[in-house]
């Protein structure tokens, strides 16, 4: 590990425990916050339950398939909003009010500490039930789940939450570039609304396009559910790791191109 790396490792941690510092001195929202998420995860529940409780397949995928979907998504959501979500949602306002300014002027990557600065362990309940559903498809799908299965099943939603990341960070650099993104922010809880309730092998034409390589939102549970039922094919597998891979480069390198423009509030 370089010293830089190790460096950003111990900051990450330190923002972590400084946040479980604050959480624990005010209880109430730090269990607040399970209680909430787990709230959260019961309504979605009982969605995807009305929704599909009467359905055998959809799309050529069947009961358990759905299943796994669902409990992958769930998944992916919930990691994004351990991790990520609080700190990168806020972006757009340090933007406005030029709160950006001390990111900048500390010695320290600021799309780092605006990532891990807002770490919310409420949502860790939702990690475990979302995991309990995918054992629950996996246990429906009759599937034999090997170490090197789970292994690389993993590794895929850990990539998957890494697009999810990008797609947020994307969208939240651009009010760097324009006065307000309000309407892009509504539209982006709208577009992952519908790819959290259809798969995207239902996906066809300039739908598939769109939402496979533009936003690419119907790749992210649709791939890994692939792989976990055994149904996914080499092609789809490197095309999506490729989406992940252009995608997070193209985030660096607009985050950066932002920051270059942005009119600080002593400016």
């Amino acid at each position: 590990m370089s010293k830089n790396m190790y460096r950003n490792v111990r900051f990450i941690l330190l923002l972590i425990k400084l946040k479980l510092s604050r959480m624990m001195v005010f209880r109430f929202s730090f269990f607040g916050a399970f209680f909430a998420d787990g709230t959260l995860f019961l309504v979605q529940l009982l969605t995807f339950s009305t929704i599909y409780g009467h359905v055998d397949s959809i799309g050529g995928w069947d009961r358990g398939q759905m299943i796994l979907f669902v409990g992958t998504f769930s998944l992916i959501n919930a990691l994004n909003m351990l991790i990520y979500f609080f700190g990168v949602i806020g972006i757009p306002d340090k933007i406005k009010r030029g709160d950006l300014d001390q990111y900048l002027t500390k010695p320290i990557n600021p799309l780092l500490r605006l990532t891990f600065e807002s770490v919310n362990p409420g949502s860790f309940l939702l990690v475990v039930m979302s995991v309990l559903i995918i054992g629950y498809g996996v246990s429906v799908s009759g599937i034999e789940v090997s170490a090197g299965l789970a292994l690389a099943y993993t590794g895929l939603v850990l990539l998957m939450t890494l697009l999810w990341y990008d797609m947020e960070v994307i969208l939240r650099t651009i009010p760097f570039l324009v006065i307000s993104a309000n309407g892009i922010e509504q539209l982006e809880g709208h577009l992952i609304d519908l790819n959290f309730k259809v798969p995207g092998v239902l996906y066809n034409g300039v739908l598939k396009v769109l939402f496979y390589f533009i936003m690419p939102y119907g790749v992210m549970s649709t791939v890994p559910t692939q792989l976990l039922s055994g149904v996914v094919t080499a092609p789809g597998l490197v095309q999506a790791l490729c989406v992940v891979v252009v995608f997070t480069v193209f985030t660096l390198w607009f985050w950066r191109f932002g920051l270059r423009r942005y009119k600080s509030a002593s400016s």
